[in-house]
């Protein structure tokens, strides 16, 4: 008989060998599946199995076309509200022309809310991703990704409601705490990455997190393409009818198809304190693994979050560089080469999970993430010193491989905690995620403003340098793993 009927029929044995596995640990040695027995069906069961992939291709979909109209609009409104009526300024200019006061004003102002919003829902998601994380252990991933979804939906809504009625921009901040509450795209992305783990072996893991990664991409490539132009040709208010339907159908889906991976514990309470302390044990002991390893398990573990945070604020904050650097002169690109340029960034993920999955055939996932590194440090070298289209999109191209870090690094920390653990972790990353774009974009903001005057390409030349760091760290720690993995044999 299959386990999982075994499973169905007999759920206490399920339950007690989970246990029993849970209090082994994950032995680092041991290549094999994750019990499968855990699996609860949802309402309709489809003809062939079903993941979490589309419910994070959906919600950062919605994401992706919401999060720059929301900006566009807070631009509109505030330069209503100012009298500013646009800017007769070219595009390129060379710098002579003395900047509009008022103009500027609009950017302090739509900065400032931007950043009161950006503010706002991560301080509230600071405090309740990592509570839905670790009691997705417990009560299961489903609830997870349908409560955030539907926090999204609400305040999209609420968005809806301010461009309908024309109320103060306040109101932008409100609906962002109360998806803030429900957990927000973070939670959704913490469920999402915990339940690959538990459905995923040790052996495949990697590539599994990387096709995550990969949608995150293509849903931001797509949202991109429809949104600036449905926004150009109907304004706001229909694109956030979409974002609504998304984000409604995303939790559908999760509802409807994605069998649960945890098996639910009914006694489970989300609002208690047990689950901040499982988030101090984790980080504090090295989670329920650590006593193979020690106190090398547990620095292993700090690592890893250390390279993950450098990783992904260099991600992040030079994202925000791109268009400036290619606004201005020399290149003074326009809406067309811009686009090309944000769909040439966006097919890089496609290339990097290519890359990821012929590499992994030759290479253990250590060396990928540092032949990842080296991608992303040579394709800056390229943009600091690019001064022209060609050189650029020559970057775009050496970039190739730069998203197959990412996925390494998730996989490695899934691998030092224990299953009943993956939920806690993930919801951490996200949170980590939330600050490196808070981190990011305000170190390089800053720096490139601060260093145009003698090099206009040194944040990136400075990015490639920061680089340098996550990469020596994982070459050392794969290297320390090959030495003790000798010394026990040769020990055996």
């Amino acid at each position: 008989m299959d386990e999982r009927d075994t499973a169905a029929i007999l759920p206490d044995v399920a339950s007690t060998g989970e246990e029993t596995n849970g209090s082994r640990g994950h032995q680092e040695e041991a290549d094999v599946p994750l019990p499968t027995t855990r699996f609860v069906r949802p309402p309709w069961i489809c003809w062939r199995p079903v993941s979490v992939e589309p419910v994070l291709f959906l919600s950062m979909f919605s994401m992706a076309l919401q999060t720059p109209l929301a900006t566009q609009y807070l631009w509109d409104r505030i330069s209503d509200d100012l009298g500013y009526n646009g800017s007769k300024r070219p595009a390129c200019s060379d710098g002579s022309v003395p900047p509009d006061p008022l103009q500027m004003e609009v950017q302090t102002m739509t900065a400032h809310w931007n950043l009161y919003i950006n503010l706002g829902g991560f301080s509230i998601g600071l405090l309740v991703v990592p509570l839905l994380g670790s009691w997705s252990d417990l009560a299961g991933r489903r609830p997870v990704l349908i409560i955030p979804n539907l926090g999204l939906a609400l305040q999209a809504l609420v968005y809806l409601m301010v461009m309908y009625l024309k109320l103060p921009v306040v109101y932008f901040l409100v609906g962002k705490l109360l998806s803030g509450l429900s957990g927000d795209f973070n939670a959704i992305l913490a469920a999402c990455f915990a339940y690959v783990a538990d459905t995923s072996d040790r052996r495949s893991r990697t590539f599994r997190v990387a096709i995550l990664e990969a949608c995150l991409g293509l849903s931001g490539m797509l949202a991109s393409i429809i949104g600036g132009e449905w926004r150009r040709a109907q304004g706001y208010i229909n694109p956030f009818w979409l974002v609504v339907a998304t984000n409604l159908a995303s939790a559908l889906y999760a509802y409807l198809f994605v069998r649960e991976s945890v098996l639910p514990d009914p006694s489970a309470k989300l609002l208690t304190s047990r689950h901040h302390k499982a988030v101090w044990h984790l980080f504090s002991t090295g989670g329920s693994t650590s006593e193979a390893g020690g106190r090398f398990h547990r620095c292993k573990l700090w690592l890893y979050i250390l390279c993950f945070f450098i990783v992904i604020s260099v991600h992040m904050g030079c994202k925000d560089l791109y268009v400036l650097y290619v606004l201005s002169s020399p290149l003074c690109w326009g809406p067309a080469l811009i686009g090309f340029g944000s769909a040439a960034r966006n097919l890089d993920y496609l290339s990097s999970l290519l890359g990821l999955k012929i590499m992994q055939r030759c290479l253990q996932d250590s060396w990928v993430a540092v032949a990842g590194l080296a991608s992303n440090i040579i394709g800056l070298v390229v943009f600091s010193v690019a001064d022209t289209t060609q050189l650029m999109f020559t970057g775009y191209g050496l970039c190739f491989l730069f998203m197959a870090v990412t996925p390494v690094l998730r996989s490695k920390l899934s691998k030092l905690v224990g299953p009943s653990e993956q939920g806690v972790l993930f919801a951490c990353l996200a949170c980590v995620q939330s600050l490196c774009y808070l981190v990011g974009s305000g170190l390089f903001s800053s720096i490139y403003p601060a260093t145009l005057h003698f090099m206009k390409g040194f944040s990136f030349l400075l990015a490639a340098i920061i680089l340098f760091i996550p990469a020596g760290i994982i070459g050392t720690l794969q290297c320390l793993d090959q030495r003790r993995d000798r010394r026990d044999s040769t020990t055996c």
